[in-house]
């Protein structure tokens, strides 16, 4: 269970009305100790953490009013009321220096976790989203051609993040296009809406979707992923066999049974995971974009209008007509008429005028051609091949009565002992062994094969492998095939 001990009341610093000032506190906290600004060590100690617990105070906003009260005195006494809040909740742990008898405060790994999502929403790190699919790409081919386990597995992290990348954009385009529709909504903010409209286009949609959909586009790296994975699988049994060892020692979590096998159960998942992005999670983002662009179309367009429409008060001057008199109300529009009905002739420029050579028309034979019958030869070789089709042909049906007559009363024989009576019993031995398949015993056939010794020189093969054969299961007698 999570809400257990010390995290029982894990999300109560983020409630309340300094939760923004926590979020704030947490975020610097994991800069200082995971960033490239890390520049104490692992672990801070008390007063450290109050440095820099009192530098996010100082830019970060008080939710739901002032704090007209004065509960905190300055921002010191703040910061260590947020460590101890930190530290009884389960983001921060306590750590005693048994030399030095000083505590550090690091982080715990739940709070590291929720930290790391609170930076990744906040948009500061930067992130190569779309180097997720070139990614599973290298890592499959670097398995495929050392066979260490790791690559296999980076493979298979990298392939669940492109689904998560694709749904982090497209949550990320539908938010940006309800705060655009927003903003725009009131006069006063459509420059500010204009600006983070093109800022937006131009640091965040160009360089990453752009990208996206075409050098690292799913798509694009499907065919060679595909190539690649069906590479794998035909490596050597002893190959396949030491890396279902490795697998299985170095990621027991993987393991769902005994038989199942977890190399193919990685394969099987990134490719079923490409199958996805490619066919499902790409057109869902060419919608997205599309109804983006749309928008963003409609606000570029209102925008146009509104500066147009600055310096014409059309409100006010309906105002200053109504409040005119008959007379002067008639004589105002009386000039506006005049002003309006001035005549513009034009005159045609004859160099301009130019004739344009006549197109031949295109003749369309749209008669039919009746095809004459075919000759003699011809009908007389469709037949043959036909026959020739018919006479090879043997479904599963027929295996298996085959195999019933042979094994009469008894369940086992071995495949020397099945009769040749007619060419259809020869055909029947040799696709007896495809019984075995899996499709059969879905259809509630089941047959246990054992293999023998090779069976040599006999009278229709020259050679040929030996099986025993054992019918375990016949649920196929009156079912139609």
């Amino acid at each position: 269970m999570f809400f257990t001990d010390e995290r029982e009341q894990f999300f109560k610093p983020l409630t309340g009305k300094y939760r923004e000032q926590v979020v704030e506190c947490v975020r610097l906290l994991h800069e200082r100790l995971y960033s490239s600004q890390a520049d104490y060590g692992e672990s801070l100690r008390r007063e450290q953490v109050l440095d820099v617990f009192g530098e996010a105070l100082e830019r970060a906003p008080l939710l739901e009013g002032d704090d007209e009260a004065g509960r905190f005195r300055n921002n010191r006494e703040q910061a260590g009321w947020i460590l101890n809040l930190l530290v009884e909740h389960g983001w921060l742990k306590r750590d005693k220096d048994e030399a030095s008898f000083q505590s550090t405060y690091p982080f715990s790994r739940s709070g590291r976790l929720f930290t790391q999502t609170l930076v990744e929403v906040d948009g500061r790190s930067v992130r190569t989203r779309h180097r997720n699919t070139r990614n599973t790409l290298n890592a499959l081919a670097a398995f495929g051609e050392r066979g260490e386990v790791y690559d296999l597995l980076d493979a298979h992290e990298h392939s669940e993040r492109i689904i998560a990348d694709f749904t982090d954009i497209i949550a990320e385009l539908e938010e940006r296009k309800r705060e655009l529709v927003r903003e725009v909504e009131s006069r006063q903010l459509v420059q500010q809406a204009s600006d983070q409209f093109f800022e937006f286009m131009e640091k965040r949609f160009q360089p990453d979707v752009a990208i996206r959909m075409s050098a690292d586009s799913v798509e694009k790296h499907r065919d060679r992923i595909q190539t690649t994975i069906e590479r794998i699988k035909r490596k050597p049994r002893a190959w396949k066999a030491q890396a279902e060892k490795d697998l299985r020692q170095r990621a027991p979590d993987l393991v769902v049974s005994a038989d199942a096998s977890v190399l193919f159960q990685l394969l099987d998942s990134i490719e079923a995971r490409m199958r996805n992005a490619s066919e499902i999670m790409l057109p869902a983002l060419r919608r997205t974009l599309q109804g983006f662009t749309r928008r963003a179309d409609i606000i570029i367009r209102q925008l146009s209008y509104l500066h147009s429409q600055k310096h014409s008060d059309i409100v006010g001057l309906c105002q200053t007509l109504a409040e005119l008199d008959d007379d002067a109300y008639g004589a105002r529009l009386e000039k506006a008429g005049d002003a309006m009905a001035g005549l513009h002739l034009g005159l045609v420029d004859p160099a301009q005028v130019r004739l344009r050579e006549p197109r031949a028309q295109r003749v369309v034979r749209h008669r039919m051609e009746e095809l004459a019958e075919p000759d003699r030869d011809t009908l007389r070789e469709l037949a043959t091949q036909q026959l020739l089709e018919k006479a090879f042909n043997i479904n599963g049906g027929a295996l298996r009565d085959y195999l019933r007559e042979a094994l009469g009363a008894s369940r086992r024989i071995d495949n020397r002992d099945l009769p040749v009576n007619t060419a259809r019993d020869l055909l029947a031995l040799s696709h007896v062994i495809e019984l075995g398949s899996a499709d059969h015993a879905a259809a509630g056939f089941r047959l246990r094969i054992e293999p023998t010794d090779v069976v040599r020189d006999e009278h229709y093969f020259v050679r040929r492998d030996g099986f025993l054969l054992e019918l375990e299961q016949d649920d196929t007698t009156a079912r139609p095939e």
